[in-house]
């Protein structure tokens, strides 16, 4: 048994470290969820943002966008040229995406200050895409609405995780310990 703890070290060491700063920032945005009354900003501070900036750029890029709380569910109803077309949820804020993202980083740690620049930068490029994504499949739904599901559920959750994946490669393959560790 101790012969496949030293052999596994490095695995065991990646998945013990992704586990816990998965399970740490997860609690965490857990709790500021549980504690966001939606009073200032339904239905929580970061849908909020991200709705209200994929409406920004739909305005800014010709159409007649606005968002409002949905009366009846925890989510902002986004609306475009007078119609209802999709509703930004919590799901929609792309914060478990970058969570997934940062545990991953941090359990391929490199040296500290390239680490957090990393987990930085990647954290905005993560927010910033899927800003675009909601832009981009709103503007989808409203020209093409019968592709509502090829676009929901196959397009964009591919683009999304396929973005996450490219960053963690290029982690993996330029800044991580153990990559050099293992070479």
């Amino acid at each position: 048994m101790k012969e496949l703890l030293i052999k596994y070290k490095l695995v065991i060491k990646f998945i013990l470290t992704f586990l816990l700063v998965y399970g740490v920032l997860t609690i965490g945005y857990n709790l500021y969820l549980k504690f966001s009354d939606g009073s200032i900003y339904y239905p929580d501070y970061m849908t909020n943002l991200v709705a209200r900036q994929a409406n920004s750029i739909l305005n800014a890029i010709g159409y007649e966008a606005f968002v409002l709380p949905h009366p009846d569910e925890p989510s902002m109803k986004l609306i475009i040229n007078g119609k209802y077309l999709a509703r930004v949820i919590e799901g929609c804020n792309a914060v478990s995406i970058i969570i997934l993202f940062l545990s991953f980083v941090i359990a391929f740690a490199g040296k500290f200050k390239t680490t957090f620049f990393y987990c930085f930068a990647g954290s905005i490029i993560i927010y910033a895409f899927n800003v675009i994504r909601i832009v981009i499949l709103s503007v989808g739904l409203y020209h093409y609405p019968w592709r509502k599901e090829v676009l929901h559920s196959v397009v964009f959750p591919m683009l999304i995780y396929g973005t996450v994946f490219l960053l963690w490669m290029f982690w993996v393959n330029r800044f991580s310990k153990n990559t050099k560790a293992n070479a």
